[in-house]
């Protein structure tokens, strides 16, 4: 009894020494970036240029990874998933997202959760898989989760490094990452979702004013002061640009609902992920808060598509746009792809820069 009670206690304290060594490693390694910072912008070999009064289209479409097809549950969800698509998968799923947003030809896209080398999606950069669907833009990449190992659930969801990226037909003449508000602490900061806003800012021309357009993922699991903090910030910012005359594009994933929006068609059952809400009255009168609710922008995880009763499945509001005063919105359009190669529909917009 002696001899296994020491081998127990040495087990254990050797689960603990790699505790205690994985957090201090994770630590030390930590994803840690300047409130502000330069991001590289690619030029494009066919960009063109702008003024106001012109036109242009912008897509916004969280690609899941390239592994939250419909196949797919995910643990955080309710599912019980955490490596979710095989390597072929992956690669099925990014040739969908390239011929659609190939289709969709938008001057400006927005994408987000886009893997450069993580284990989840098979170490596939999928900046270079995906950016090949819009020949000649330019764009600009701003990682929010860079993490050499994440160790939870069982088995882990291991190596991540992960972003936003922007692709556009106009010209960028600079971008930037600006920080987010991160509502967790040490240790589970470590290993977790470092938020950001992608900026790209487009000249126009005829004037010294810019088109600013922000690519953004938000607060997904936090306690809801996170949400606030993030989206607060992201008022400042987007109400200190419209100051300087600048014509403003917010879009992405907000991980809520804007409280202009009636989602009553598609209500949160019990015990399932349930968004925050963005209080549209935080933003001043010079913007617009824009979902789509014809159609959902989103579909929970706690269950697989394929195969599933659809008529009683979870779906979200929480892809959109904010725009300023000075755009017009000609179309609005979430685009129902059924969700088969990533848990997001893409929304798509047409916009008039006002003279």
């Amino acid at each position: 009894m002696r001899t296994v009670l020491k081998a127990v206690g040495g087990l254990i304290a050797l689960v603990l020494a790699a505790a205690v060594l994985l957090i201090a490693l994770l630590t030390i390694t930590e994803f840690n970036s300047k409130e502000t910072e330069a991001v590289a912008v690619t030029a494009g070999s066919e960009t063109r240029d702008l003024a106001p009064g012109g036109t242009l289209s912008v897509l916004t479409w969280n690609v899941g990874y390239g592994a939250l097809g419909d196949n797919a549950d995910f643990f955080m969800d309710g599912g019980k998933m955490v490596q979710t698509a095989d390597q072929a998968r992956v690669e099925s799923n990014l040739s969908s997202l390239r011929e659609a947003i190939s289709s969709l030809s938008p001057d400006l896209c927005f994408l987000q959760e886009v893997d450069l080398a993580s284990g989840r999606s098979r170490n596939i950069n999928e900046r270079e898989s995906l950016s090949p669907a819009l020949p000649g833009y330019a764009s600009a990449f701003a990682e929010n989760f860079k993490v050499m190992f994440v160790p939870y659930p069982i088995p882990p969801i291991g190596k991540v490094d992960s972003g936003l990226l922007t692709l556009s037909s106009l010209q960028i003449s600079s971008a930037e990452r600006i920080a987010l508000p991160c509502p967790f602490s040490w240790p589970i900061r470590v290993a977790n979702l470092k938020r950001c806003l992608l900026v790209s800012r487009i000249p126009l021309s005829g004037t010294d004013k810019e088109l600013v357009a922000v690519n953004l993922h938000l607060e997904a699991y936090d306690d809801g002061a996170g949400k606030t903090a993030q989206t607060r910030q992201l008022a400042d910012f987007l109400a200190a640009e419209a100051d300087r005359g600048n014509y403003v594009i917010a879009g992405g994933d907000f991980n809520q609902l804007f409280s202009n929006v009636d989602a009553g068609a598609y209500p949160v059952y019990p015990d399932r992920w349930t968004p925050g809400l963005i209080d549209a009255e935080a933003f001043d009168s010079r913007f617009s808060l824009l979902m789509d609710n014809r159609v959902p922008t989103c579909r929970s995880l706690d269950q697989p598509y394929a195969g599933a009763d659809h008529s009683q499945f979870q779906y979200y509001l929480i892809d959109g746009f904010i725009v300023s005063s000075n755009i017009t919105v000609n179309t609005l359009e979430t685009r129902n792809y059924n969700f088969a190669a990533t848990d997001h529909n893409p929304v798509y917009m047409e916009i008039t820069l006002t003279p």
